[in-house]
């Protein structure tokens, strides 16, 4: 007869947490984004929050690495982790660069804007960027989903929420933001854009025409800024990664066009993780001066705002949003 002696294996505490991370991963659902040809993004996907069909599109609000994310039609619009880096990055330079440029052109008189129109901004958090600076009296947002607008309040507060949409200077319009564009009477000082991409938005592309930031640069007050999301800041897909797909980035498109447009474009980017990249914001403006021509004045006003002074830069912040920097994430 053979016997046969069992020996048990002990395992310590660090290593029996390993194994229940390997086995949580393989039942794990995951979530993927295909951020270019040849890329993906993917991360286990913790929970289903919320998940819809508008009339425009898929709408989920899901937690994955990145925390409470709004994901439509299948692309991150929004995540907890840096959220704040986009809505940061959209938002303040425009706004400080149309104080700044106000202050030095009246040098004894400060103007800040009053008046800020936002087109889409579905998250609301925009518009509470936007509403830091105390001395904006009027924030018109007009964006077509409604669902994305209710998710967002529900489910990711923290984004603006209640609070945003109660503000007596806040302004909701559900609606098509071009067609609120091309109706409008009224000026603003400064005009965001915070829509899809036009290769995802359908007919949002008009949005991002020529004859839309004609139109715009009419709507904006004399020292007026615009500024938009740009899609992504990479150059991918690289060439070698496309597949003989067609190359659908937009930052330069859009750069392009604005200046066919605005006499001073200045793009810049941002790093957002969570879209897998780093993102592009392009800002536009033309100043009047009474030594030269506007474009002249607009050269110079470029060439001086890229190289402010971080002590000015710092003023900026600490007179024109309420808490100064200790409000901003990213600054």
């Amino acid at each position: 007869m053979t016997s046969t002696t069992t020996t048990a294996t002990t395992t310590t505490p660090d290593q029996d947490e390993s194994i229940l991370a390997a086995q949580r991963a393989k039942s794990a659902f995951l979530f993927r984004e295909d951020i270019a040809p040849g890329l993906t993004l993917e991360m286990n996907l913790n929970r289903i929050m919320h998940s819809g069909q508008s009339e425009f599109q898929q709408i989920q609000v899901v937690d994955t690495y990145f925390g409470k994310t709004l994901v439509t039609d299948g692309k991150t619009q929004s995540a907890q982790f840096d959220e704040f880096s986009y809505h940061e990055s959209l938002v303040h330079p425009a706004l400080l660069n149309f104080a700044y440029f106000n202050t030095t052109a009246t040098k004894n008189e400060q103007r800040s804007a009053k008046s800020v129109f936002i087109g889409g901004g579905g998250e609301l958090a925009t518009a509470r960027e936007v509403l830091r600076h105390p001395n904006v009296e009027r924030v018109v947002m007009v964006d077509l989903d409604k669902g994305v607008i209710d998710a967002c309040v529900e489910h990711l507060p923290e984004w603006g929420g209640e609070t945003v949409k109660s503000n007596p200077r806040f302004e909701l319009v559900v609606g098509d933001a071009y067609q609120y564009l091309l109706d409008c009477q009224e000026t603003f000082d400064v005009i965001i854009m915070d829509i899809s991409d036009p290769i995802e938005a359908g007919p949002g592309i008009m949005l991002y025409t020529k004859e839309l930031y004609q139109h715009a640069l009419g709507l904006l007050s004399p020292q007026g800024v615009f500024v938009t999301q740009a899609g992504t800041g990479d150059a991918i897909p690289p060439r070698h990664a496309s597949h003989g797909v067609q190359d659908s980035t937009c930052f330069g498109p859009i750069a392009n066009t604005l200046a066919q447009v605005f006499p001073c474009v200045l793009p810049y980017t941002q790093a957002i993780p969570s879209f897998g990249s780093d993102w592009g914001f392009v800002m536009a403006f033309s100043l009047a001066s009474s030594s030269g021509s506007s474009d002249d004045a607009a050269v110079v006003a470029a060439k001086e705002w890229k190289s402010i002074d971080p002590d000015a830069l710092d003023a900026l912040i600490e007179t024109y949003i309420e808490g100064g920097d200790a409000a901003l994430k990213m600054y």
